[in-house]
């Protein structure tokens, strides 16, 4: 058996996982990192379905680390404004960058680009490795054991793993997870998200755009091209096979009604697809020697775009709390000396959680004195300036209890 010892073992090379390990090469610590399948180098002409909003906070972050120019240099958009409204009511409500004096409100990002981008800071130097970073792909995890003194992982290529701690960043079905007997929280929202690209007669102008319809929310997020937009569709399981059953011409027809024709007409560019909603929040996020982040440890409803950017700020938390174990000399794979990030990213995860069913509750259903009340509280919340400014402001990350990294320091 090939034994390889380590510090830190992060199981998953997806962004929250990548992200974890860039913020901890500069540490020392010796780090690896097991992937079953790494995103292909090369991006097509085409963009890819699964995007993300990334706030100023994970901005920040990606700077910190490295890999904001990788993600320059390959494509994003910045968005300066943000429309919200009710579909057949009045109520709606704009944000812009430029009340709060920033350039931009957040930027559309393929995931595959954020991934790109944090590989090449990992892999960045002319050995195609960092020198204190392994990265062990393809490879997936075959069996965990943990004791006082370190973990085992094994691998299903015959490697093993000693590390003095492991982290799960191996998403909403953590193996990790299940492997712990991490007991879960989870409730059905009873939808799925439809994402797919779409063309749209008139350009987007920067702004992202949400309706409210009575099926559930549909998003437009601008893309690098003037008239490209990434679609984030949630709608209940049947319709959603309808939707990805169509042809492209149904298909179009109903996108644009359902969007008010706010675009005009949007043609769809590729293949859709729809992914179940669950809202899953893991009763601990860290054990003896085992610690969760991201979509391994909470997942919400995509109505506000904030799950990669909470996994961002777990991984940036929990980069934080290692380094400053290590720099202490104590052990960073003690539950004890992992109880401070703990609380701080499950009171977080609850808090959006909340929120995030709050927003679904309050937007669903299509009664007519709730949807006035909606209207009204919309319009109401619209000319409220210090109250609109501070909830924009927290969901950018320009306030709150940031980690150092998403303010712009270092660790």
């Amino acid at each position: 058996m090939q034994m390889q010892n380590v510090d830190v073992v992060i199981v998953g090379g997806g962004m929250v996982g990548l992200g974890l390990a860039a913020a901890l090469k500069e540490s020392g610590l010796k780090i690896a990192i097991v992937e079953g399948q790494l995103p292909e180098p090369q991006l097509g002409e085409a963009p890819d379905n699964r995007v993300s909003a990334l706030s100023l906070a994970s901005q920040r972050i990606l700077q910190q680390v490295g890999a904001w120019a990788g993600i320059e240099a390959r494509r994003l958009q910045p968005y300066e404004k943000m429309q919200v409204w009710e579909q057949d009511s009045f109520g709606q409500i704009g944000f812009d960058a430029a009340s709060l004096r920033q350039a931009a409100l957040g930027h559309i990002v393929e995931n595959r680009v954020i991934q790109l981008a944090l590989l090449e800071v990992i892999l960045g130097d002319s050995n195609g490795e960092a020198s204190n970073i392994s990265l062990l792909s393809p490879a997936r995890a075959a069996s965990l054991q943990s004791g006082e003194a370190g973990s085992l992982l094994l691998l299903d290529d015959g490697r093993a793993l000693s590390a003095k701690l492991v982290v799960a960043a191996d998403g909403a079905h953590s193996w990790v997870r299940r492997q712990a007997d991490i007991p879960l929280t989870s409730w059905d929202y009873g939808h799925h998200a439809l994402v797919a690209t779409v063309r749209c007669a008139e350009p987007h102008e920067a702004v992202a755009r949400q309706i409210f319809t009575p099926d559930g929310p549909l998003a437009f997020l601008p893309l690098w091209q003037p008239n490209l937009c990434s679609i984030v569709w949630s709608v209940p399981a049947t319709r959603a096979e309808a939707l990805c059953a169509c042809d492209d011409e149904q298909f179009n027809r109903q996108l644009t009604t359902a969007f008010d024709g706010r675009l005009g007409l949007c043609k769809v560019e590729g293949a859709r697809s729809a992914i179940p909603l669950t809202a899953r929040y893991a009763r601990d996020f860290a054990r003896e020697r085992l610690v969760l982040v991201g979509d391994a440890a909470h997942t919400i409803h995509p109505l506000a775009g904030q799950g990669v950017n909470l996994g961002l700020l777990d991984a940036a938390a929990l980069a934080e709390q290692i380094v400053q174990s290590q720099r202490a000399g104590i052990d960073i794979g003690l539950l004890a000396n992992l109880r401070g990030y703990e609380r701080w990213r499950k009171s977080e995860a609850a808090r959006m959680l909340a929120a995030m069913e709050g927003l679904k509750r309050l937007f669903s259903g299509a009664n007519p004195l709730k949807k006035l009340v909606r209207g009204m509280g919309l319009c109401a919340f619209d000319v409220l300036a210090p109250l609109k400014q501070g909830v924009i402001r927290a969901a950018m990350g320009l306030d709150g209890e940031l980690p150092a990294l998403a303010k712009g320091e270092k660790i």
